[in-house]
């Protein structure tokens, strides 16, 4: 039934879901069609037809349209390449090479694999998203040599599920955006600003009110728990509906890894020296190091940001990779799954200029005040984030267009922003498990196709819905 399931809905996004980048110059569409139609333009723009066209042009071309989240969506990339560049060093590959050698089958591989993919998501989204890779990758490897016949997709599904709990830890881009006045501004607007500002929050929301909240660690924990035991539980128990790592992943081969530095031919030269040498990469990574011991010194950990949590995974990365040439040879890769946040990004922005020039914001946000309650407010974000991460599927891309209508509203029904920060955090990631734009890396990794994966996903997707279901209910 699962397997079946998964080729249905692989079938479905394969026919009816374009590429992420479509999708957002489709949604700029409907946006734009929208505030025409049912806007209302508050400060002077919306005098028919043709002049709320040129407000939404002008508003959508300037710079707090298009050109808004460049210094974002720059923090985005570098959360991505930095956690891949950290992963592909070499003493992490050794270290997770020997775990996988502790498998000795599909219930416990997955369990393991799933464990560790979630605990390195809780670190950084894109460290995580390696590191369930590399080991699903792994394991199977593993189990191959000891003649056990692994169900290979159900591994590496259980790899991508720690995609489910990233945005409630420490690279979770709504959260860490919202820790400073500066960081905030640079997503939300200004009305927006001003209404925490007005609740006592003009400096930002400091981590203890997201991530590390109670009802966060609650949440965050036991997905931590409930996620590798539904992936151990499911477990194919007959022989004949297992698929082995060289049916699903025909050519995979051992030793194979991410990145690695190109050798070079002849006598190194003295600049050679200098770039294979560990003098660079050790200076810059204390350097790194220091900046954010000064940050902490200042603000404590609730007040780190998405540059210092970037500078740490920096630093990490080039002490373990122990030297310049070998660090860049591992971002080059890295940087291949930039391109999406680099071309959607300005596009996002253009579509939250538009719904604020034009009210639409304002609207929903009214909307969702009429239809909920201080008790089931979070739950409805919680649900709406879930369908808009399957239209944008980028953490803070979704936090830039929904965290200032999900921020008012909470405001206007008196809902800590803490907690509408983190409901829009659990639908964003939650949905991740039905879409296919984040797992092009553990796809080329691991060598196996969506459709492969996508009913397991799918059900740990429910079993994680129902535990944040209850907890947002709850809290």
């Amino acid at each position: 039934m699962i397997a079946h399931l998964g080729v249905v809905v692989s079938r479905l996004f394969g026919r009816f879901m374009p590429d992420p980048f479509v999708i957002a110059v489709l949604l700029t569409a409907v946006t734009a069609a929208l505030a025409v139609g049912l806007g209302d333009f508050p400060r002077g723009g919306g005098e028919g037809v043709g002049a709320r066209c040129l407000a939404l042009l002008d508003a959508w071309r300037g710079g707090d349209g298009l050109w808004r989240f460049l210094a974002f969506s720059m923090e985005m990339c570098l959360i991505l390449i930095t956690g891949h560049a950290l992963a592909a060093s070499g003493p992490v590959r050794v270290l997770l090479s020997r775990l996988a050698s502790l498998a000795r089958g599909t219930a416990g591989g997955a369990w393991m694999v799933c464990s560790g993919a979630c605990l390195a998501s809780l670190i950084n989204w894109g460290l995580g998203l390696v590191v369930g890779a590399i080991l699903a990758r792994e394991v199977g490897l593993a189990l191959r040599r000891r003649g056990v016949a692994a169900h290979y997709p159900l591994l590496v599904a259980a790899g991508f599920a720690g995609f489910m709990v990233w945005h409630g830890g420490l690279s979770g881009s709504a959260p860490l955006s919202m820790t400073s006045a500066a960081g905030a501004a640079r997503v939300l607007p200004a009305q927006t600003l001003a209404s925490l500002s007005a609740r006592g929050h003009g400096d930002g929301l400091p981590l203890d009110q997201t991530v590390f909240a109670g009802f966060n660690l609650v949440a965050t924990l036991g997905l931590v728990v409930i996620i590798p035991l539904a992936a151990c539980v499911l477990a194919p128990r007959r022989r004949e509906d297992v698929i082995t790592i060289d049916e699903a992943a025909p050519g995979l081969t051992e030793g194979e890894s991410t990145a690695g530095a190109r050798a070079e031919a002849g006598a190194p030269t003295p600049a050679q020296r200098l770039d294979r040498g560990v003098a660079v990469a050790v200076a810059l990574s204390l350097l790194l190091a220091a900046g954010v011991w000064r940050q902490i010194e200042a603000r404590g950990v609730v007040g780190l940001g998405l540059g210092e949590i970037n500078a740490a995974m920096m630093a990490l990365g080039l002490l373990l990779h122990g030297s310049a040439r070998a660090y860049l040879s591992a971002v080059d890769e890295a940087a291949r799954g930039c391109g999406g946040i680099i071309v959607q990004f300005p596009l996002y922005g253009g579509i939250l200029a538009m719904m604020s020039v034009s009210g639409l914001d304002r609207m929903i946000a009214q909307g969702l005040i009429e239809h909920a309650s201080a008790r089931t407010l979070p739950f409805i974000v919680f649900v709406l984030a879930g369908v808009l991460n399957m239209f944008i599927p980028s953490g803070g891309g979704q936090w830039a267009v929904q965290g200032p209508i999900a921020l008012e509203a909470g405001e206007r029904l008196g809902v800590d922003p803490g907690l509408m920060v983190m409901s829009v955090a659990y639908g964003d990631q939650l949905t991740n498990m039905l879409q296919p734009f984040w797992a092009l890396p553990l796809l080329v990794i691991t060598r196996i196709r969506a459709r492969d994966i996508v009913g397991y996903t799918a059900m740990l997707m429910l079993v994680a819905g129902a535990w944040l279901t209850a907890v947002l209910l709850l809290a």
